[in-house]
């Protein structure tokens, strides 16, 4: 290609990202947002914790059940399709919940901000997949996240402070119009493939053949990836570390910090700021020294023993407000942030043409253990709770929240020994590989 052709390439390329990481933010956004509101939430529909946490959860629900779907939209329909209907979809019910009236009409709302939502990552994944170098993908991977949890950032101490000047249901409609705004520019600027503009595949760019495309139904793709048995360490992976990690800040780490530490809600925001920054940092620094180590699997297990330490100094050290407990906050965040090689495990243990739903699968776990963690986090409080209420609202004790810190610590512990079930790819995918010998 010429010099223009480049330029040109790297702008569409870019424009493409920009727009699919946008909607991605907005999907973190909606993920840890009701923990700030989870006090507007119960006023406004007086609700126990097992409800607040069955609301909340609702989001993980539909978007658990929607990553195998997902997958099969990115490598069918295409990321453009998937993204537009999604974000149009989220859009709809974040304005529906922002209106609600009722714990129904809520609940409808974030079923269908979860339904929204729950195409876009692994629509932008795959869109990743098809526009970077499979040799940076780890990277890209980590810039993803990091840009990702930009929006979990603005959902706790950036949301605790609009929160003062703006209430929470004009908040949830103006996110409602920006997703729709963020469908049309999809539909506009977003595309598939390299091809689809008249670009060679970025293989073809490097002096690599192309992948092959997929020459059976879609159905028999899912059964080969499901059938997959190095996916499924993947899965469970981000079932205990991810699901475990969002389930906390998503919902049960500000009431925790409010209940047992007596810190309002503006300062019990900051621990959840510093580990979600820990964390989207996290992210890229993983990704990129994966890439450069050439290793998947020794930064995977790493990741998992360092995330369960910090789980049970959390729950046994006797730290406090100030610097001991800002700093295992941050520590929570940087040891799971060795998930996002999971996502670049996933693309080289499956066919090219599979990534997409590889991806999914393992991103269902993810979701299921979020979905999880939190009702039955909040089911486990409710279970020894002592009845006493302060002004109305439900009041949790210290012993409340360590019985459900032991949740926490054995969603860490089953992640732990899944990252021993991994292969080590080094950073190739090892079906394309074998193919080839």
């Amino acid at each position: 290609m010429t010099a223009f052709d480049i330029a040109r390439f790297s702008r569409i390329r870019w424009t493409i990202y920009t727009i699919l990481v946008s909607a991605y933010m907005l999907v973190f956004f909606h993920r840890f947002a009701p923990a700030m509101v989870s006090g507007e939430l119960t006023e406004a529909f007086a609700v126990s914790a097992a409800a607040l946490g069955s609301l909340s959860a609702m989001y993980f629900y539909i978007y658990t059940a929607m990553q195998i779907p997902a997958g099969v939209l990115a490598d069918t329909l295409g990321s453009r399709y998937a993204v537009t209907l999604g974000n149009l979809v989220a859009g709809i019910g974040s304005i529906t919940f922002g209106l609600a009236e009722t714990l129904a009409i809520a609940s409808v709302g974030r079923f269908l901000v979860g339904l929204g939502v729950s195409v876009v990552f692994v629509g932008l994944m795959k869109s990743n997949s098809v526009w970077f170098s499979e040799r940076r993908y780890g990277s890209i991977s980590g810039l993803t996240l990091l840009l990702g949890n930009l929006g979990a950032i603005a959902a706790t101490g950036p949301l605790a402070l609009m929160l003062l000047y703006v209430e929470w249901r004009s908040l949830f409609v103006a996110l409602g119009l920006i997703a729709i705004a963020l469908a049309l520019l999809s539909w506009w600027l977003v595309r598939d493939r390299p091809e689809q503009l008249g670009f060679p595949s970025v293989r073809e760019m490097e002096g690599l053949p192309a992948h092959n495309a997929p020459r059976q139904h879609w159905l028999k793709e899912l059964r080969v990836v499901l059938a997959n048995r190095r996916l499924w360490p993947g899965f469970i992976y981000d079932f205990g570390i991810t699901g475990s990690l969002f389930g906390m800040l998503g919902l049960w780490a500000i009431p925790w910090l409010r209940d047992v530490h007596a810190l309002s809600r503006n300062e019990a925001a900051l621990y959840t700021t510093v580990a979600t920054i820990a964390f989207a940092v996290g992210c890229l620094f993983a990704g990129t020294l994966s890439d450069r180590l050439q290793r998947r699997k020794m930064v995977l297990q790493s990741g998992a023993l360092a995330y369960l330490g910090v789980c049970l100094m959390l729950m046994w050290l006797p730290w406090g407000p100030g610097l001991s407990g800002l700093l295992l906050f941050g520590l929570l965040g940087l040891t799971a942030s060795a998930f996002v090689v999971a996502y670049a495990h996933a693309k080289e243990v499956a066919p090219p043409a599979f990534s997409g739903m590889a991806i999914a699968l393992v991103n269902t776990g993810l979701f299921l253990g979020a979905a999880l963690f939190q009702p039955v986090f909040g089911a486990i409080m409710d279970w020894g709770w002592s009845g006493q209420l302060v002004h109305g609202l439900p009041q949790y004790a210290h012993g409340d929240y360590q019985r459900g810190l032991w949740l926490l610590v054995g969603f860490a512990s089953l992640a732990t020994l899944a990252s021993w079930f991994f292969v080590e790819t080094r950073c190739q995918n090892i079906t394309t590989v074998a193919a080839a010998r």
